[in-house]
């Protein structure tokens, strides 16, 4: 989705050199994404580092690492988690998810992640916005197998896609039993179409809420939704 001018309350966030700017589809998981409970999070894809920052102001003690394989991400997130108010608790690590899951013994109670999405063959002549934006270098099946072997028994895994990848996702996902607790559609405005899922992942299969959420009311300002989600920030 469009991006947006963004900046915490305490501090304003860098966006040099991150393979993508900071957008909507970042805000909305990093103020969606449910950290009742959390003490070990795990951000796959930091980029800017907006969602672990994110999560780091709506926690009292939850310990956050980013993963990137972009250099230049890395050295943005690695600014903004320094200059940020959370630094004792923010980690950054330089390495891709699949080689995370191989080594790692850690098990998060909560991972986020707003991944690659497109899905052509054909890279973007930009190599450095191919790597913020394609699945090249960490397809569905690879996202959901290392999701699975690093998520706490008891943990949640959030993430934000385009409909037709999130539906894929969705049914992938119980091959690596995980399970779509909470699913929601996220439309411009009222009279458009879904653009994105919101979807909340978990070993348990039990449960499955279905939501919406319209950023735009009838006059095309924000909607009521939008603002209560996002009222711990600031958006331009």
């Amino acid at each position: 989705m469009v991006s947006e001018a963004f900046h915490f309350k305490r501090f304003r966030i860098s966006q040099s050199g991150a393979a993508h700017p900071v957008g909507t589809d970042g805000v909305l998981l990093g103020a969606w994404a449910d950290t009742h409970g959390c003490t070990n999070v795990l951000d796959i894809g930091t980029g800017t580092g907006i969602i672990a920052l994110m999560i780091a102001q709506r926690t009292q003690d939850a310990y956050i690492t980013g993963i990137d394989i972009h250099k230049p991400s890395l050295n943005c997130s690695g600014n903004n988690f320094r200059a940020s108010p959370w630094s004792d608790r923010l980690q950054l690590l330089e390495t891709s998810l699949q080689d995370m899951a191989a080594a790692s013994e850690t098990r998060y109670d909560l991972i986020v992640t707003n991944p690659p999405f497109f899905s052509e063959k054909i890279l973007s002549p930009d190599s450095e916005r191919s790597l913020g934006r394609h699945t090249a270098t960490l397809s569905q099946d690879e996202l959901l197998f290392s999701v699975s072997v690093l998520l706490a028994p008891e943990g949640r895994f959030c993430v934000i896609l385009p409909v037709r990848e999130g539906i894929l996702l969705r049914e992938k996902a119980v091959l690596n039993r995980l399970y779509c607790n909470i699913e929601v559609s996220i439309f411009t405005g009222p009279s458009k179409p879904a653009e994105r899922l919101m979807m909340q992942f978990s070993r348990d299969p039990g449960r499955f809420l279905r939501q919406t959420l319209s950023l735009k009311d009838e006059t095309g300002n924000k909607s009521p939704e939008y603002k209560q989600l996002t009222d711990e920030f600031y958006i331009t």
